[in-house]
């Protein structure tokens, strides 16, 4: 028998060797850390989180910081475009112009002329202001009457005088005053002679630029200074400014739009906030029990989708006593979640039928955990990634069915302003004054624009799966 080796103290030395142990370089994150990681990384998504932040700021801090009545209407400034600070000079109170009349010229011609010359020497009777632009001209032999025609532009031929203003009814009247609607801009008037039946096929042109006029009062009225100041007519004085431009009313549209935003963004916001909330409790509760409870909750889910969301709105607004030209906020508000919920109940009810088979919760229910602790500790939270996407989804779809119930009438009503509603009233000047359907417009596009785009943004983040692919 072979005796067994002997050993010594060298042999238990341990061995030298290079060992190459793998370093996990990237920090551990949880799920949502990891999930603001991967939302950043998409431009579009970030860029629209912060479009969402500046509405909001818009809607919550800008009246604070632009302290313009939204309703306050200045009939001098209608359908102004946007424009940059101006000054305005304090005129007297309106009086009646009697006009000029030459009682030693004809009134009517004794003959017929084949051609009635042009009017000479007009001229303004007064300095031209936004209360008035007075004219007049010297009279014409064979003349009974003249034509005044306005025009943006200087004319070219007979037939592009621009609006026709009016004019007189005999040859001795050398007089006209214009208060349609005068803005501080260049005017082009022009003035025909008539014979009492035809107009002549000459004309007269005169450029003016009224300045811009406010009376005392009118400035003490708006609180652009005080009753005790020392202005008086002939001083100028700073008017608040539109950068926006005005409204038909002569409403600040600056003023509107963020008073509009705060009734389109409450009912774009709260009415999805609501139903997502029913949607899931309804589609957590019926998901998790199963069985024939969960088809018959699905099925009532199914037959409200197919309500018409329309005819409803009609209801209420009937059952709450809302006739033609009033607000109807709480009946839309009331449609949106009652027939908005089962969209989100569908997809909240698909997460929790995946989520109630998996192991952590069989260990949990094993330990002695009831229902509510599973749906609320563990079913609910693991499905808050759809969730959030399907708010993101739902907000602009509010926004833009508020608009669109407003835009035809339905919605909000004036004078509350609302995105929808400027734009029914934006659109029936909008060839003349396009600012006014523009703006509204176009806040309404990039609000629902950067809603879609987060929710885009986070559907990718909030998908588990895009880990293993990184």
């Amino acid at each position: 028998m072979k005796a067994p080796p002997t050993l010594s103290a060298e042999d238990f030395e341990p061995a030298q060797h290079d060992i190459h142990v793998e370093q996990i370089s990237r920090p551990s994150l949880s799920y949502w850390e990891d999930a603001w990681r991967r939302l950043k990384q998409n431009r579009r998504a970030l860029i629209s989180l912060y479009i969402i932040v500046a509405l909001a700021a818009f809607t919550l801090i800008g009246p604070l910081l632009w302290r313009v009545d939204p309703s306050l209407q200045d009939l001098n400034q209608i359908s102004q475009p946007p424009s940059m600070p101006k000054e305005a000079t304090l005129v007297a109170p309106y009086k009646r112009w009697s006009g000029v009349t030459i009682n030693d010229f004809p009134a009517y011609p004794d003959d017929y002329l084949d051609l009635i010359p042009a009017p000479i020497g007009l001229r303004p009777a007064m300095p031209p202001t936004t209360q008035a632009v007075r004219l007049v001209w010297d009279p014409v032999k064979g003349a009974g009457g003249y034509n005044v025609y306005r025009n943006t532009r200087r004319p070219e031929t007979i037939n592009d005088l621009g609006l026709p203003l009016g004019g007189t009814m005999a040859g001795n009247e050398v007089s006209f005053q214009d208060r349609l609607n005068l803005e501080q801009r260049t005017y082009y008037y022009s003035v025909i002679s008539t014979d009492g039946y035809d107009e002549s096929s000459t004309y007269t042109t005169i450029e003016v630029t009224p300045l811009l006029a406010m009376t005392r009062q009118d400035a003490i009225s708006r609180g652009l200074i005080p009753e005790d100041s020392p202005l008086d007519i002939g001083d100028t004085l700073q008017i608040e400014f539109h950068p926006l431009g005005t409204d038909y009313l002569g409403r600040d549209m600056l003023a509107r739009l963020m008073e509009g935003a705060r009734v389109s963004l409450f009912i774009g916001i709260c009415a999805p906030v609501l139903f997502v909330i029913f949607g899931i409790l309804y589609g957590g509760f019926s998901g998790y029990f199963g069985g024939r409870l969960d088809q018959l909750l699905m099925r009532f889910a199914d037959f409200v989708v197919a309500l018409p969301f329309l005819l409803f709105m009609i209801l209420f607004k009937i059952a709450f006593g809302i006739g033609p030209g009033e607000s109807g906020i709480l009946p839309m508000l009331i449609a949106l979640v009652l027939l908005g919920w089962p969209a989100t109940a569908r997809l909240v009810r698909g997460q929790v039928l995946q989520i109630r088979e998996q192991g952590y919760i069989q260990a949990a229910r094993l330990l002695g955990a009831g229902n509510g602790y599973l749906v609320m500790r563990h079913i609910i939270p693991n499905t808050m990634g759809v969730i959030l996407v399907t708010l993101t989804f739902a907000v602009p779809s509010a926004i833009f069915t508020e608009a669109f119930l407003s835009f035809i009438g339905m919605g909000v009503a004036p004078p509350t302003p609302s995105w929808g509603s400027m734009c029914n009233e934006g659109v029936k000047t909008m060839l003349s004054h396009p600012h006014e359907l523009i703006f509204p417009a176009a806040f309404i596009s990039i609000t629902v624009l950067a809603f879609n785009l987060l929710g885009d943004g986070l559907t990718e983040a909030l998908d588990s799966r895009m880990r293993s692919r990184e």
